[in-house]
């Protein structure tokens, strides 16, 4: 738990709800960003680890500006082991290229939990705290200006906080090392055509800041 709320802190966050911690020592993870794709890709901390295809650790570059980190992996992406599956992959990639002007190829996408929730489960908590310490490892080894979060509940599990989502959505949230943008998730997007124009406005003010 101590070593959790240090963590925590390094990333430049003030207030925690109090959570259980089951998780890898951060230190003997590796520090390359492929070295670790392999450990995750390897990994049976939860159950989860029963019911994936596989684990998806993430996509894009090792050391990119911009990390997007998305809550869970969907069932197109488990089922196509593709990182821009579906429709909200598509929305999502055609954010990145038309409006961020970046390749995918030049940020970094992954999931605060690694597998595919079984069913239309919710990950549980044990489940969220094993995928944490590789979470913070990839922002050690990333170490972006910029990451932004989709949606509510990939919000909710960074931060470890309940804010009111709309509250902080499109916000500039100064931490440490980066700064920290949630945005509307892409698959909430399809649902409400009409936050598209509040999203683009957000994405604008992503640019600006790489």
């Amino acid at each position: 738990m101590l070593q959790n709320l240090y963590r925590l802190k390094s990333l430049g966050f003030e207030y925690t709800d109090l959570v259980s911690v089951n998780q890898k020592n951060l230190d003997i993870l590796p520090n390359d960003i492929n070295s670790l794709h392999r450990v995750i890709s390897s990994c049976h901390l939860c159950d989860l680890s029963k019911s994936r295809k596989q684990s998806m650790s993430g996509y894009g570059s090792g050391n990119a500006d911009l990390m997007i980190v998305d809550s869970i992996v969907s069932s197109s992406e488990d089922d196509s082991a593709s990182y821009y599956a579906g429709r909200a992959g598509t929305s999502l990639r055609k954010m990145i290229e038309n409006v961020l002007e970046l390749s995918i190829d030049d940020v970094f996408l992954t999931h605060a939990v690694k597998c595919k929730p079984l069913g239309s489960n919710k990950p549980s908590e044990s489940e969220l705290n094993s995928c944490k310490p590789y979470l913070y490892k990839q922002i050690e080894i990333v170490q972006p200006k910029v990451i932004v979060t989709l949606g509510e509940e990939a919000y909710n599990i960074f931060s470890q906080t309940k804010e009111e989502f709309n509250s902080v959505r499109g916000h500039i949230i100064d931490l440490k090392d980066y700064k920290l943008v949630p945005i509307y998730h892409p698959q909430f997007l399809l649902r409400n055509p009409s936050l598209k124009k509040d999203t683009l406005n957000d994405l604008k003010i992503i640019k600006s800041l790489l």
